[in-house]
């Protein structure tokens, strides 16, 4: 049995996605961890083919163990351990800029008008 499984914050912190130790175990504590859809506690263990997703830096993302570090290598070396099954990001909205106008500078004049309008997007008048 020894060396099928590994405890769920050292894998964490062996294939590089906590910097220590104890801020893998910190995030295993706050939920933050999830073993095949399970809230896991530190001392979980992980097994080839588990399924694991780590709430890190407001964005979830989702593993899948393809092997268990022994102890923490380069990034080289940690990447064997895992496979990305993160779907990609939702494509980016552009929005129109917001525009500021110095405080005091009055009120608009006809051209700036238009040409706030035009930034904003918005037709602007045809007469």
């Amino acid at each position: 049995m020894a060396g099928e499984s590994v405890r769920v914050d050292t894998w964490v912190w062996g294939v590089r996605l906590a910097k220590t130790r104890s801020q893998a175990t910190a995030a295993c504590r706050a939920g933050h961890v999830r073993v095949n859809g399970a809230s896991a506690k530190a001392a979980q263990a992980v097994r080839l083919g588990d399924e694991v997703r780590v709430r890190l830096h407001s964005t979830e993302r989702i593993y899948r163990v393809t092997g268990l570090p022994v102890r923490r290598g380069s990034a080289v070396e940690a990447a064997k351990h895992f496979e990305d099954l993160t779907p990609p990001p939702p494509p980016r909205v552009e929005r129109p800029t917001t525009v500021v106008r110095d405080p005091g500078a009055g009120r608009p004049t006809k051209r700036d008008r238009r040409d706030l309008d035009r930034l904003r997007g918005r037709p602007s008048d045809p007469a």
